[in-house]
């Protein structure tokens, strides 16, 4: 996969720009702060995704004083043309065309263009709640296999309409409750089993690539440990190394989930049975692979508590690059490595090291200071306030 060219108009704080990248390699966006050089970054970003990876509202997106914003990006997929264009209008529909031809849905961008994005916010995936630990597993699932897009979407819609119910029963259980809360609790345990074993299976194929990155940007052989913690479950066992995706070698023949993943049978539907008198008492679902969570240990050590800043910061990096490496895998297609502001995350020797061991492919890397000596870039660009020119 890559991007050769992006053309902007009114995003951000460009009135109009048009970026050649280099087509393999690293290509280095220099500029001051608040130049736009992160703004160049979630344009691409957004043409992936439809979404900003720094969370921010549509409106922010167009220029002020702007009607609507366009993005526009061209390069190729597995050896094809690929054309992607977006309008992004403040209080209006998104529009979106790939090779010319409208999207009717936001699903159906899935895998036109895949990114892996490091962000200075990343550092939540270590130091923050469960939340974002998971969505960082089922953003990779989906980018993995587009499958997983729909069982995600499935789980959120039948926790709502449970949580619904919940709210409805007023902490009491009638028959009509009962009959009904029977059915959702039936279909959580189908879809929730079948998205906790694929989480589960994805974590074990991360924590020896996650562990090689990080070894690599520390410089030293450090034990670097993930474990999928589902609360809810009644049945041991453990993800398979097998893997996932069904593709041979890197990801096995197993597939995500399945036999490959935790012994799951009535796990969720008996621990969702036992929590049913609570659940109904407070009127929220307390169990389910929304409450599950990844444990991330350094030298034996919870990386949550115990690890320094420096080592949070280089453990999140890890995790991209290890889920870069396991997209690239199972997708047969790598994707384009965003790296924002990375070296204000990392010390000089960490900064020195991961440029020395970026995956091959195409890389797009902002930074506000010089970069590491004797690094020489396949291209680089300086923003200035909006306007974009070669080094």
């Amino acid at each position: 996969m890559r991007l050769d060219q992006v053309w902007l108009t009114d995003f951000r704080n460009y009135e109009s720009a048009a970026v050649t990248l280099a087509p393999t390699g690293l290509t280095a966006i220099v500029g001051a702060n608040g130049s736009g050089k992160s703004n160049l970054l979630e344009a691409v970003g957004w043409l992936a995704t439809m979404s900003s990876f720094r969370d921010a509202p549509t409106d922010a997106l167009v220029r002020t004083g702007a009607a609507s914003a366009v993005v526009r990006g061209s390069g190729s997929r597995s050896g094809r043309d690929l054309l992607l264009e977006g309008v992004i209008e403040p209080r209006g529909r998104t529009r979106v065309m790939v090779n010319r031809q409208p999207l009717r849905r936001a699903r159906d961008l899935l895998g036109a263009l895949r990114v892996t994005v490091f962000s200075p916010d990343d550092l939540v995936l270590i130091k923050g709640g469960p939340a974002a630990r998971r969505q960082y597993l089922d953003d990779l699932l989906v980018a993995c296999h587009l499958r997983w897009d729909a069982l995600r979407s499935d789980v959120d819609r039948i926790l709502r309409q449970r949580g619904s119910l919940l709210k409805q029963a007023g902490g009491r259980l009638s028959p009509d409750i009962v009959s009904t809360l029977d059915v959702w609790d039936s279909k959580l345990a189908a879809a929730g089993t079948e998205l906790a074993d694929g989480r589960a299976a994805l974590v074990a194929q991360l924590e020896p690539v996650v562990a090689a990155a990080y070894a690599s940007l520390a410089g030293a052989s450090v034990s670097v440990s993930m474990t999928y913690e589902a609360p809810w479950r009644s049945v041991g066992g453990s993800a398979a190394s097998e893997g996932f995706g069904g593709s041979e070698g890197f990801g096995g023949s197993a597939g995500f989930g399945g036999s490959a993943g935790f012994e799951g049978g009535p796990g969720l539907a008996a621990a969702l049975a036992a929590a049913r008198a609570d659940d109904v008492r407070r009127g929220v679902s307390t169990v389910g692979p929304h409450r599950d969570d990844v444990l991330v240990v350094l030298d034996g050590l919870p990386s949550r508590t115990h690890a320094s800043q420096g080592e949070q910061r280089s453990l999140a990096l890890a995790l991209r690059l290890g889920g870069h490496q396991v997209v690239s895998a199972e997708a047969a297609d790598t994707p384009v490595l965003l790296l924002d502001d990375v070296f204000s995350e990392l010390d000089p020797s960490r900064s020195a090291a991961l440029l020395a061991n970026l995956p091959a492919g195409q890389a797009l890397l902002t930074t506000a200071g010089p970069l590491p000596a004797g690094v020489a870039p396949a291209a680089q660009l300086v923003v200035a306030d909006g306007v974009v020119s070669p080094a």
